[in-house]
């Protein structure tokens, strides 16, 4: 590593209250977000149907809320707009103590879901501006693995209070999430503030983002990365477990594996990515999506051989989340590398839309397309696939920043003409 690297490496001394604050984010969310569910369930008279209807109620009315802010990061940096997100999370979590109604929950589970697209949509912001050029998809990768890490963390300690099974074990759960982003709040107290700088074009506004059609195939192709992503949550250990048959600690050696492999892997995979083209990358990551959903497919066919069939699911797995490896942290910094400083705000606002959008989709899509059969889901998929990968290529004759090299130096986004088409 030279001596710039280490300059802007995430674990140097300047930026550790940051990388510190995004761990301490995901350890809380780790805590709670298997056990949701399970919480509102032990600690108030509603029914399943009624917490569910609750939790889809906040997440719909949250969907406005990231591109909403686009423009107060624009103005007032990304930084301020952060914290007051953090804030909105913790007293979220801390109504949960005493919200005992649907429409309690919903509008406590409504400052989380906003507050959360609000941070997702500042932290790409935030990345951008402290990671030079050249190391963008090191920090996204860094930063991806420590989430993913305090993800398990947090995970792990859910299911020490889901074993104890108290009042008490439900609401430390739910405290200790609550104080996770106050402290991430107090953290981010001494980073920079990545706000654009004074004189640089911010004309146009929200109709010159929606006008960018270049930039708009990038938000078309994260849409189909994204769907990706969440077919791990709700399709894959379901599919293993209730349709397979398989014994249950295969949908925990699932996530497990996954965890294992993003968390330890990503940075390797990065630095093994250093020269090679961004859009190629972002291909060979929906390719190794597809051959996952195939090898689910094949588990199918071995399903009364138990054994054969876990270890094809496993393998599944591990092609799956390779395809995660090397398209989350080049996805991240072509969106973030494509956007005007002065409007970089709304523009990856605009981005992260469309991963509230596949989580909005996703759930009542992939699980119709399971209880119709294994072949609906996986080809499906597939398609999915096939399309991000020939958007993946339609970027990466059109967009600069995707025709880059990882570990380059950036294309300026004014090398984008306003409106221009992306084939």
């Amino acid at each position: 590593m030279t001596t710039s690297d280490r300059a802007t490496h995430p674990l140097t001394a300047p930026h550790r209250r940051f990388v510190a604050a995004i761990v301490i984010d995901s350890i809380g969310t780790g805590v709670f977000v298997p056990v949701s569910m399970l919480y509102f369930l032990a600690t108030t008279s509603l029914t399943l149907v009624q917490v569910g209807a609750a939790l889809t109620t906040a997440g719909l009315l949250a969907l406005p809320a990231g591109p909403l802010v686009g423009g107060l990061v624009d103005r007032y940096g990304a930084k301020p707009v952060l914290q007051a997100a953090n804030l909105a999370q913790a007293l979220g979590f801390a109504g949960y103590l005493v919200a005992g109604q649907t429409w309690q929950i919903s509008l406590c589970a409504w400052l989380n879901s906003a507050g959360r697209a609000v941070f997702f949509g500042c932290y790409g912001v935030t990345v951008t501006a402290l990671a030079a050029p050249g190391q963008r998809e090191r920090w996204f990768g860094l930063l991806g693995s420590v989430r993913n890490l305090g993800y398990a963390l947090g995970g792990l300690l859910s299911a020490v209070a889901v074993t104890i099974g108290t009042h008490g074990g439900y609401a430390t759960i739910v405290v200790v999430n609550a104080l996770s982003y106050v402290a991430a709040f107090a953290l981010l107290q001494a980073v920079p503030n990545a706000r654009p700088k004074p004189g640089q074009d911010a004309a146009g506004g929200w109709p010159r983002v929606l006008r960018d059609r270049r930039y708009l195939s990038l938000v078309a192709h994260q849409l189909s990365f994204a769907i990706s992503l969440f077919a791990l949550n709700i399709a894959i250990p379901v599919y293993a477990v209730d349709v397979l048959g398989l014994p249950g600690w295969t949908a925990g050696a699932v996530f497990t594996l996954n965890t294992l492999m993003v968390g330890f892997g990503q940075g390797i995979v990065v630095r093994w990515l250093g020269g090679r083209i961004r859009s190629h990358v972002l291909v060979a990551g929906h390719a190794c999506f597809a051959a996952g959903y195939l090898l689910f497919l094949a588990a199918d066919r071995m399903a009364a051989l138990a054994p054969l069939a876990i270890a094809v699911v496993l393998l599944g797995t591990g092609s799956y989340t390779f395809g995660e490896i090397l398209g989350g942290p080049v996805t991240s910094t072509v969106a973030a590398e494509s956007a005007p400083e002065a409007l970089r705000g709304r523009y990856l606002a605009l981005n992260q839309l469309a991963v509230t959008v596949a989580g909005a989709i996703t759930p009542v899509a992939l699980s119709g397309l399971l209880s119709t059969g294994a072949a609906a889901i996986w080809l499906t998929l597939v398609g999915v696939s096939i399309l991000g990968a020939t958007l993946a290529t339609a970027i990466g004759r059109a967009v600069p920043a995707a025709q880059n090299r990882i570990g380059g130096v950036e294309s300026s986004p004014r090398q984008l003409p306003e409106g221009s088409s992306p084939t």
